[in-house]
């Protein structure tokens, strides 16, 4: 089992092993309530997703989940259930935490409009087990798990090549990257237990917040506005630049000020024979324009997909989306290129943090790499959605210094669907494999290389069926079958 709490939404998936190289991902998804990313104790938040837990439990696995409260009520176990009658789950928390275990993190503070003071410096599992446990259900957080270390993971397996990804990076409601470094290349002490076996380890570099001080990343007045007005001024000042979350703000700060400016006549007509429509553009009151936040980023997405000659789907979405009647081909043409705007610098900030990673690692130039693609799993809204991101993100990593047209040509970016679920899943069911492990085993496997690491992984998956290749996705509504790209 997984469960992802990475944003204003929370999912709950199962992985079923069909042992013909598929799995079937059952899943379901609920929006976390305003209220609940601003509680006032911990427990609040992390009883709602217990709840939705139980609510997963009963629909996907009804019949498993009865046979197990019967058989709580007979055990004379202290807990209820046999080790074996548990389900382990990844908790993928995209937050930033200090973690000391496999199933046990700090938090450190809350980002992406959640303010809940009550649980900065709390371990999350033990508090998600805690709500868990007064539900009394057969799970165990056998993993916590950043949503980048999951989209990392799930990537390595489906990657082509030999050495799988080197990052696993998030572009949507936030941002956010986990990449494999060198344990000699570590500077900070590192606390609590861990595997060192393999002479490496995932960073999660948490780089929302590069450069909160300003010192290179482009500002504006409109930025300015949105940090000032945000529940977290001062910090995550690239993310705000990136994320999905923060771009339609940008650029509803940006359409006010246009529309205030008596100068312009953005969305204002002096009569109907300015307007190609024959009318005369007006914004209704309660227009989400008008309201923080009311203009949401994916109308972005349909400015930069709409090329009809007259900007007509975008038009309509103006009208219907954000009560803008009658807007005119200039007020649209005007529309899109503040928004395509907004979003190349998203996409061109994105291709900064990429290329870091990449030239960190130094595989450019290894002759070790030579003929190997640089592989990079990405999971996210905008970089699956948003028209042309790729490219955009390509664009400028063209222009990278020591990456250029040909060190461009080798990074390869690849979506890894649902990756921060997979990749949770898949973690857990490893956590749950390292419970099982002797000592004496564990000391007998020797050092490996990460990519020696991986392919034992990859061997391991084939030989119980574990899905590397195709994923077949079901919920309540429909199933479907979907390849990597």
């Amino acid at each position: 089992m997984a469960v992802d709490l990475g944003g204003t939404n929370f999912r709950v998936c199962s992985i079923k092993l069909n042992g013909d190289s598929t799995f079937n991902l059952a899943y379901s998804k609920v929006a976390i309530p305003k209220e609940l990313m601003v509680a006032k104790k911990a427990s609040d938040l992390f009883a709602f997703l217990a709840r939705e837990i139980k609510h997963f439990l009963q629909q996907h696995h009804g019949d498993h989940f009865e046979q197990h409260s019967r058989r709580r009520m007979t055990s004379s176990s202290p807990d209820g259930y046999k080790d074996e009658h548990v389900f382990r789950m990844g908790f993928t928390f995209s937050f930033p935490v200090q973690q000391i275990g496999i199933n046990k993190g700090y938090l450190i503070r809350w980002t992406k409009g959640f303010d809940i003071p009550d649980a900065i410096g709390k371990d999350v599992c033990a508090l998600l087990q805690e709500e868990i446990d007064k539900l009394h259900l057969p799970v165990k957080v056998a993993a916590l798990v950043n949503d980048t270390v999951g989209t990392l993971m799930a990537r390595s397996y489906t990657s082509p090549g030999k050495t799988g990804a080197i990052l696993g990076a998030i572009f949507g409601t936030g941002t956010n990257g986990a990449y494999v470094e060198k344990l000699s290349k570590l500077k900070k002490p590192l606390a609590g237990e861990y595997d060192n076996s393999t002479g490496e380890m995932v960073i999660n570099t948490e780089w929302g917040s590069f450069d909160n001080q300003l010192n290179v990343l482009p500002n504006t007045k409109w930025d300015d506005a949105l940090d000032k007005s945000s529940v977290n001024p001062g910090v995550q000042m690239y993310e705000k630049r990136v994320s999905g979350m923060f771009l339609g703000e940008i650029l509803r700060l940006v359409l006010v000020d246009l529309i205030k400016d008596p100068k312009i006549s953005l969305f204002r007509d002096e009569n109907s024979n300015s307007n190609d429509w024959h009318s005369t553009t007006t914004i209704a009151q309660n227009s989400g324009i008008y309201r923080q936040w009311g203009l949401d980023t994916s109308i972005m997405s349909v400015a930069a997909a709409d090329n009809t000659p007259e900007l007509s789907i975008l038009r309509q979405e103006l009208e219907t989306v954000l009560q803008i009647y009658a807007p005119s081909l200039e007020d649209a043409q005007a529309f899109k290129a503040i928004a395509n705007a907004i979003g190349r610098r998203a996409a061109r900030l994105s291709a900064v943090a990429i290329a870091a990673i990449v030239l960190h690692s130094g595989k450019l130039s290894d002759p070790a790499y030579k003929d190997e693609p640089i592989d990079i799993g990405v999971d996210g809204s905008l970089v699956e959605h948003y028209p042309y991101f790729r490219d955009m993100i390509f664009e400028a990593l063209r222009a990278v210094e020591g990456i250029g047209e040909e060190g461009a040509k080798r990074i390869r970016i690849g979506i890894a669907k649902d990756g921060s679920g997979v990749g949770a899943a898949l973690i857990a069911l490893i956590a749950a494999g390292m419970e099982s492990k002797s000592a004496a085993a564990t000391a007998a496997t020797g050092k490996k290389t990460n990519s020696q690491f991986i392919e034992e992984l990859r061997s391991e998956a084939r030989s119980k069926d574990i899905p590397m290749f195709t994923i077949k996705r079901e919920d309540s509504e429909k199933a479907e079958t979907t390849t990597d790209e």
